[in-house]
C-alpha cells in the first residue's frame, strides 16, 4: 500500500486535525522530518489581494479577546442569525436530525435545531480563543476524564489513534487537551494565504508541531515511535477508501484511515469525546483502547468507529456537526437531501 494521502482519504476535508506527542527530548517534528532547531516561519502574505482576509482575521483576533460570557450570549445570537441566513445549510440539518434522530418529535427537533445553531456561534468564538485568544477562563471547570487510557495504550512504546467527530467544540477542545498532553497536527492548509498563515501561527502557540494532511509518510513514522494521532474520520469524503457502514442506523459513506494507519503503524484506537457543559465548561472523555484493533476486516473496524462517534454525537447532540451533508452517498443511488 502506498504512503499518498489518497490511499487514505486523509485529503478529503473530512480529516481534521492530528496530534502527536513527542518524547522527552527537545526536538521538534516539522512536516515529518526530526529538527533540533525550530522550523524557519514563512512570512505573512501582506499583498493587497490579502488585505480583505487580514481584516476578517483582525475582527476575529479582536473578539477572541472579549469575556468568555459575552462570546457565549453573542455567539447565541449570532447563531440565531445564520439560521436564518444560511437557509441551505439549516435545511441540511433539519434533514439529518429527521433522518437520525426519528425518535424526537417535530418540537423537539426544532428546539435541538435552534440549540445547534447556538453552539456553531459559540464555536466562532472558540475557533477564535483556540488560535489567538487566551483560553484561560475555559479551564475553569475543565473536566478531563481517561487520561490513563492513553497510558495503557501507549505501554511498551505503542502510538495511539485518537479518534473524535466534527464538533463545534473540536479546535478549543484540542487546544485544551494540549495542556495534558503534547500534541501535534495533521492539518488541511487553508486556500488563503493570509488565513493560512495566520491559523498555523495560532495552532504553534500550543501544538508541538504541525504536518501537512498529505505527509502520511511522516504520520505513520510518527505512530511508530509511539506518537499520539488524532483527527476525525466521520464525513462523507470525496476520495480516499471508504466503506458504508451503519452510523444513527443509515448506511454512511465512512473513511478506512484508521483501520488502515493502525495496520501500517501497529498503534492503538483511543475514542475521545469532548463537549461544552451548560454551565460553560467543558468535559474532556478518553475511552479504553478499542479492542481487538486493528482486525483483519476494515468494514468491521470502521463500524467500530464510527459507532464511537455516535454515541459521542448522541451525548452532545447540540454541538455535533449536523449541517454537514453526511449521507449524500447512498449504497442504493437514492438521494437523501433537496
Amino acid at each position: 500500500m502506498g504512503a499518498r494521502g489518497s490511499d487514505f482519504g486523509i485529503r478529503d476535508r473530512a480529516s481534521a486535525c492530528c496530534i502527536a506527542t513527542r518524547g522527552a527530548t527537545t526536538r521538534s517534528f516539522y512536516n515529518g522530518r526530526m529538527s533540533s532547531a525550530p522550523p524557519l516561519r514563512p512570512r505573512p502574505p501582506l499583498a493587497p489581494r490579502h488585505w480583505p482576509a487580514w481584516c476578517g482575521i483582525g475582527l476575529m483576533a479582536l473578539a477572541a479577546r472579549l469575556p468568555w460570557a459575552l462570546q457565549r450570549a453573542l455567539g447565541r445570537l449570532i447563531g440565531d442569525v445564520l439560521r436564518q441566513v444560511l437557509s441551505a445549510r439549516r435545511r441540511v440539518a433539519e434533514r439529518n436530525l429527521e433522518l437520525c434522530l426519528p425518535e424526537l418529535d417535530a418540537t423537539a427537533r426544532a428546539a435541538l435545531l435552534r440549540a445547534h445553531f447556538h453552539s456553531l456561534g459559540i464555536g466562532l468564538f472558540e475557533f477564535g480563543r483556540a488560535w489567538w485568544g487566551s483560553v484561560a477562563p475555559l479551564r475553569r471547570g475543565l473536566v478531563v476524564e481517561g487520561l490513563e487510557h492513553i497510558e495503557a495504550a501507549r505501554a511498551g512504546g505503542r502510538g495511539v489513534i485518537v479518534v473524535s467527530g466534527h464538533f463545534t467544540t473540536l479546535e478549543v477542545c484540542g487546544r485544551l487537551m494540549c495542556d495534558h498532553v503534547p500534541l501535534a497536527g495533521m492539518y488541511r492548509p487553508h486556500s488563503e494565504a493570509a488565513m493560512e498563515w495566520a491559523v498555523r501561527r495560532g495552532r504553534e502557540r500550543y501544538a508541538a508541531a504541525m504536518f501537512p494532511k498529505r505527509d502520511v509518510r511522516g504520520t505513520v513514522r510518527h505512530l511508530k515511535r509511539g506518537g499520539l494521532l488524532w483527527y476525525a474520520p466521520d464525513q462523507d469524503p470525496s476520495g480516499g477508501d471508504a466503506v458504508y457502514v451503519p452510523f444513527f442506523g443509515r448506511p454512511a459513506h465512512s473513511l478506512t484511515s484508521t483501520h488502515q494507519l493502525a495496520r501500517m503503524s501497529g498503534a492503538a484506537v483511543v475514542l475521545f469525546g469532548h463537549r461544552r457543559r451548560e454551565d460553560g465548561g467543558y468535559t474532556l472523555t478518553l475511552s479504553p483502547a478499542l479492542a481487538p484493533y486493528p482486525s483483519d476486516d476494515a468494514t468491521a473496524d470502521t463500524a467500530a468507529v464510527m459507532a464511537g462517534i455516535e454515541a459521542m454525537a448522541r451525548a452532545a447532540p447540540d454541538q455535533y456537526l449536523w449541517i454537514h451533508r453526511r449521507f449524500k452517498r447512498q449504497p442504493d443511488g437514492v438521494a437523501l437531501y433537496d
